[in-house]
């Protein structure tokens, strides 16, 4: 079910409807009744793996219940690396294997052997990567010793299920959501309003920005070798609108969604083109999961303690997990690679906080954003890219400027029409968001001739005719 159906339009009002109806009830009639909409709307992609998210979430909740138990801290042990073990090992057989496989099988190749191997013929379960990092977290919180675990189950399934986030995040801790969970939660209508916005506004950068962004994105990717220069730039600025407008649109529309029920989500984004420098752009930019990293991988190896090589070494262990986390290809792997890369010079001039420390913006920020942005528009390359070959032929054709031209952009009216609307979307979600930097405002302002038009832009110019996903879906 996609946030951008008319399913999830009619689903949204029942479960909202029905859900209040149960205030005055036992708060544990809610939370089954959004438990039991979680699963329906996970349902919705394929029942089969429903079974898989099931058998995740009573694993970890055994889990914890065992280590708490334990006298031993053998037996501690043994549960932390048993749950760990077999959510890694589903994260591997259903997203990794093939890759895993196939680059071995190359590998091999290129010295002149010829290995028969088989691959798995199997779709990934939607949200996998988001659901495991929730049931993981809470297993490392709990072996850690930082919270205890939760004995209502279902309380717990909630938590790693709960339909907003499920399938793409923000990827939430137990620390901040389960509490609200637990507790009794009223009917607040400014909350309710704010979250009607919010999902406008989500709706707004998925269907108009992103989704219009995707026509040329698509084509240009698709053709790289038969555009120029410009036409290249172009598509790469255009996908990096776009797949900020899908996922933050995502997050907002999640963010929306949980105001309804009273519960309030992680923030995901914080204005990341707005950057100063890389390490400013990884604390805007899919917030949950930067921070995650940092919680249970980077600090645990050591973080920014100890020499400088072990700091390095640390960043680019996580830039590179980070790119791996995102898909089984290569591409994605040397995307991480950039992004480590460029963080490299802030990380050993000690400068990698620097921004946190600056208020407000100069004019001399007006260059470090433009620069930044131009180094994350040339990463997303290998992001967008379905292949090395195909992201180093796109690289090397933006920076020949032999043959200019914009033949895609006037061939006709209709492409004519459509570059009006990308950029006439982008200026208004700039603007938006621009205002919000200023005022340094996490709730979305919109007044009330904004709404109308955001809403009118969504009917009328929304990409609604061939129904796009969310990109982060396939993570």
């Amino acid at each position: 079910m996609l946030f951008n159906s008319i399913e999830f339009f009619v689903f949204l009002p029942l479960v909202f409807f029905l859900y209040w109806i149960l205030q005055k009830q036992k708060l544990s009639l809610q939370n089954g009744l959004l438990l039991v909409a979680s699963y329906y709307f996970y349902a919705c992609w394929d029942w089969r793996f429903l079974f898989l998210l099931m058998f995740s979430t009573g694993l970890d909740y055994l889990a914890g219940l065992m280590m708490q138990k334990a006298k031993k801290e053998a037996n501690r042990k043994f549960w932390f690396w048993l749950t760990i073990s077999i959510n890694i090992g589903f994260l591997g057989v259903f997203k990794y294997y093939n890759f895993f496989v196939d680059s071995f099988a190359n590998l091999i190749g290129n010295f002149g052997f010829q290995v028969h191997y088989t691959t798995l013929n199997i779709i990934l379960p939607v949200g996998i990567s988001f659901y495991t990092f929730h049931g993981l977290s809470y297993v490392i919180d709990i072996y850690k010793r930082r919270i205890k675990p939760e004995h209502n189950f279902v309380e717990y399934a909630l938590f790693v299920s709960y339909f907003p986030l499920l399938v793409a995040g923000p990827i939430e801790r137990a620390t901040h959501l389960l509490p609200q969970i637990k507790k009794k939660r009223n009917f607040d209508y400014h909350k309710a309003i704010q979250g009607v916005k919010q999902i406008i506004w989500g709706l707004f950068k998925k269907v108009v920005v992103a989704d219009n962004c995707a026509f040329f994105v698509n084509q240009i990717f698709d053709n790289s070798a038969n555009y120029s220069a410009p036409e290249l730039w172009l598509g790469s600025i255009l996908f990096a609108f776009q797949i900020y407008g899908d996922f933050s649109g995502y997050s907002d529309i999640a963010l929306g969604t949980s105001k309804l029920f009273g519960i309030d989500l992680l923030r995901n984004f914080n204005f990341p083109y707005f950057s100063k420098d890389i390490a400013d752009f990884w604390r805007r930019w899919h917030i949950s999961l930067s921070t995650w990293f940092r919680d249970y991988l980077y600090i645990p190896l050591g973080g920014s303690r100890g020499s400088k090589w072990q700091s390095v070494k640390n960043t680019f262990i996580i830039f590179l997990v980070s790119g791996f986390w995102h898909g089984a290809n290569w591409t994605f792997i040397i995307w991480g690679l950039i992004h480590a890369i460029l963080f490299m010079p802030l990380l050993l001039s000690d400068s990698n906080r620097s921004s946190l420390q600056q208020v407000g913006y100069k004019l001399v920020d007006i260059f470090k954003i433009s620069s930044t942005f131009a180094f994350v528009c040339i990463a997303w390359i290998f992001f967008r890219a379905d292949s090395l070959k195909d992201a180093w032929i796109y690289f090397t054709g933006m920076i020949d400027f032999s043959d200019l031209s914009y033949d895609l952009f006037i061939k006709n009216s209709k492409y004519s029409l459509l570059t009006g609307i990308c950029f006439l979307s982008i200026f208004w979600l700039l603007q938006i968001e621009w205002k919000n930097v200023k005022n340094n405002n996490y709730e979305i302002q919109l007044n009330k001739i904004q709404l109308i038009t955001l809403i009118c832009m969504i009917f009328f110019m929304g990409a609604f005719k061939n129904q796009l996903s969310f990109i982060y879906f396939q993570f």
